[in-house]
């Protein structure tokens, strides 16, 4: 796989994998399994009864399911009519799921009894997509797919896994059309669709294909959702396109997924930090057969180099951190498979992408020895076309073709970004500026301590101060006081946290800690 990669290769994927290999494994979850042949027959069919539900061109299909291949089936038909895809994460209450099928103006909705979704989202999706059905659907004949058009703008999933006779429709290729709209979860305000044509996708797969030598030889294990653009990119189009097959995983669990390992024998798997630390919790006694792969991936949030190291110890399995956004169409820095790889840091530049720090005019921007912290920056064909709806937040966000990360950086001595802190997280306490992650860092070396998350909390007199909250691991006797001790031993008197011990700490869909959670409960007081 190189950077040349087409948007041609995303487009008629399907056909090429069916085309060269027939019978070949391809696509499997815990209920399916299909080859090269099955997958381009499952697709076609999905484009004909969404050619009859009118799409084409331009338009937007949204998917509401669950892990499973008939989503990955939806991705490719809709791609194959001209139309982009957005992907809403099932857990979405009814009003959230509103404002995505709104904002989106998508044309119809993938759900419905088949998938493990709300009445009440069904319902809303009939009301809000109704006016978008036509009264009578293109191609439409007496006795085809019954009850299919009685499912007006929501159709359940087992249309798709038997929708009837295929239309072998040759497949749209466009490398400036919009192919998928990833909604950013919303922590700042009412989430985004953030606008990925098929240049971009197909350029991030050839950088993550080329960074993480992924071969045909390579069996991706799905774990992250599908809603999310790590699952699309990484977990399944990548190794797709590179000839590879995909096992798409069912909801994590701790308890089975070695079990899942030892069973499909993937080569790779793409996690978050909260599934390697929770992980890394299992009694002494277990003891899987992980030789089958070859490396795992980490993302989505920094993970501590403790946590790291105490995973590749007990499991025999080298962590490759990267970092990115989904404006970036996933990933931009990336530890070396075959070199050094840094625990701390989230790796150099992949090759294709500019990573700069503070601004292009900056005198030492791009300069890999410049030690000096400030906002990450991104150029590269990954970058997202923009807000879909909003000219001016693109406008504030991607200038003169970088995009503001909003994240704060430096590169250390040998080139490899290490990610400060958010911007928005950073705690000024009678004005000095905190940096929860150096906390974080400092709890995560303590040994009984599984998970922390760092907040500034109001303060009358200093404005904010940071505050410490932690979960222990299974068996651990420290207690608050203990952990303020480790970080007093280790941080300036100004940074000393307050330390709340918790069960567990809140999670946003996509695994990551959701802080505005744990600051809109120290803002109630």
């Amino acid at each position: 796989m190189s950077s040349t990669t087409t948007s041609a290769s995303l487009s008629d994927l399907v056909d090429r994998r069916a085309g060269g290999a027939a019978d070949g494994p391809c696509l499997a979850d815990s209920d399916t399994q299909l080859t090269n042949a099955d997958l381009l027959e499952r697709v076609l069919g999905a484009v004909r009864l969404f050619a009859d539900l009118g799409v084409g061109r331009g338009d937007v299909v949204a998917v509401m399911l669950p892990n499973r291949v008939e989503l990955l089936v939806t991705l490719f038909a809709a791609w194959r009519l001209g139309a982009a895809v957005t992907p809403i994460n099932p857990a979405l209450t009814p009003a959230e799921a509103r404002h995505q099928l709104t904002d989106s103006g998508a044309k119809f909705l993938v759900n419905g009894n088949g998938a493990s979704v709300s009445d009440g989202v069904v319902s809303v999706a009939a009301d809000v997509l109704a006016k978008e059905t036509p009264d009578e659907l293109p191609g439409d004949r007496p006795g085809d797919r019954a009850g299919t058009r009685d499912a007006g703008p929501v159709v359940d999933p087992l249309h798709i896994v038997d929708p009837g006779p295929v239309v072998d429709t040759l497949p749209v290729v466009d490398p400036g059309a919009l192919a998928l709209l990833i909604y950013t979860s919303g922590t700042t305000g009412q989430p985004k669709g953030v606008m990925l044509d098929h240049g971009n996708v197909a350029a991030m797969c050839a950088m993550a294909a080329d960074a993480l030598r992924i071969t045909a030889a390579d069996h991706s294990l799905l774990v992250l959702p599908l809603f999310h653009v790590n699952g699309i990119v990484v977990g399944s189009l990548t190794p797709l396109l590179a000839g590879g097959r995909v096992t798409i995983g069912e909801r994590f669990d701790p308890s089975t997924f070695f079990g899942v390992v030892e069973r499909v024998r993937p080569t790779y798997f793409s996690a978050v930090p909260t599934i390697y630390a929770m992980l890394t919790t299992l009694p002494d006694d277990v003891v899987p057969d992980t030789s089958s792969l070859r490396l795992a991936i980490c993302g989505a949030a920094p993970m501590p180099a403790e946590l790291i190291g105490r995973f590749e110890a007990r499991f025999g399995v080298p962590i490759v951190e990267g970092y990115g956004l989904s404006e970036g169409s996933c990933a931009s820095t990336v530890n070396p498979v075959d070199g050094r790889r840094k625990p701390g840091t989230v790796g150099l530049p992949m090759p294709g992408q500019q990573v700069v720090i503070d601004s292009p005019a900056s005198p030492n921007s791009g300069s890999p020895y410049s030690s000096t912290a400030g906002e990450v920056l991104i150029k590269g064909p990954n970058v997202m076309r923009g807000y879909l709806g909003r000219p001016e937040e693109t406008a504030t966000t991607i200038v003169d073709g970088w995009l503001h990360t909003g994240d704060v950086g430096r590169f250390d001595e040998d080139g490899y970004l290490v990610l400060v802190d958010r911007i928005k997280d950073m705690i000024i306490r009678g004005g000095e500026n905190i940096y929860p992650k150096e906390i974080e860092n400092v709890l995560y070396g303590h040994p009984d301590v599984l998970e922390a998350a760092v907040v500034g909390a109001p303060n009358e007199t200093y404005g904010e101060v940071p505050v410490a909250f932690v979960t222990l691991r299974p068996g651990a006797t420290v207690g608050a006081d203990g952990l303020r001790d480790h970080c007093r031993e280790r941080l300036s008197k100004y940074k000393l946290p307050a330390v709340e011990l918790l069960a567990s700490l809140p999670k946003n869909a996509v695994g990551k800690i959701d802080k505005p959670t744990l600051r809109a409960g120290l803002a109630a007081g």
